[in-house]
């Protein structure tokens, strides 16, 4: 029997990006997500919207690639690290990664319920039941291991106040520690809207210009470099190996800004 979720607003979103990832994986295949074509076949939940929003897939496979890559790649050079994913959703970013000693998907309590009984998961993968403003650094065991932080699909949602809470949370917890945080162009912010997303009721709220704009307002961490989304979209779509070769194309798409906090 398929499972029927009723959410809404922001906690709403990320069924439509599951539903993404897994539409990618069982299609075209420039990521491979057999987690979330497991997850979407279980669920009772009407995809009609997401499955028009071309926009919002094409946003979720590129940061999918940008995300995975990065993260691979940090993994590999720092082995045991703890990864905390910020706003999680049902994102199976750990099923396909290797090399962590321990892996926390946090998300707020509505979203977690979802995702207990849709990914149950224990041993080397928590779950933490708590709002990313919240001091959820408690939750976090283990002491003196590189720490990963991933932000994903969240910051356009927040206000500036609320950015600063969760870089408070991260610095007040752990001595180093390095964020990989998406970011939407200001511009964006203001103008775009993507079907699936305003079919939710979830509204972008908050953008920011580059990555030293990020950094500026958050004195504890050191801006180290961005990586458009542009990146993610040249492997499915080759005009954008042109495209992003140009800094206004860069500019106006979405960010994952890196950060190190020493």
């Amino acid at each position: 029997m398929k499972e029927k979720i009723k959410l809404s607003g922001v906690p709403e979103t990320m069924l439509q990006t599951v539903y993404a990832r897994a539409k990618e994986s069982r299609g075209r295949g420039t990521i491979h997500d057999a987690k979330a074509e497991e997850i979407t076949r279980k669920l009772d939940y009407d995809f009609s919207l997401a499955d028009k929003d071309t926009a919002m897939h094409s946003g979720v496979i590129a940061r999918t690639i940008v995300l995975d890559k990065l993260t691979k790649s940090w993994l590999a050079k720092h082995p045991g690290a703890v990864v905390v994913n910020i706003a999680c959703g049902l994102d199976t970013r750990c099923y396909r990664m290797s090399g962590y000693a321990h892996w926390y998907n946090l998300d707020l309590p509505e979203t977690m319920a979802v995702r207990e009984k849709l990914l149950p998961e224990s041993g080397s993968i928590s779950q933490i039941a708590m709002s990313a403003m919240d001091d959820w650094g408690g939750e976090i065991g283990e002491q003196n291991v590189p720490v990963l932080i991933v932000i994903e699909g969240l910051t356009m949602y927040l206000n500036t106040k609320d950015v600063q809470r969760i870089f408070a949370v991260i610095s007040s917890r752990f001595k180093k520690a390095t964020v990989f945080a998406e970011t939407m162009n200001p511009m964006i912010v203001r103008h775009f809207k993507e079907k699936s997303i305003e079919g939710s009721h979830a509204k972008f709220t908050w953008g920011v210009k580059n990555g030293s704009a990020l950094a500026a307002l958050l004195p504890d961490f050191q801006f180290m470099e961005e990586h458009s989304l542009t990146e993610g979209m040249a492997v499915f779509t080759p005009i954008y190996k042109l495209l992003d070769r140009l800094p206004a194309v860069r500019n106006i798409s979405n960010k994952i800004i890196v950060l190190e906090k020493e």
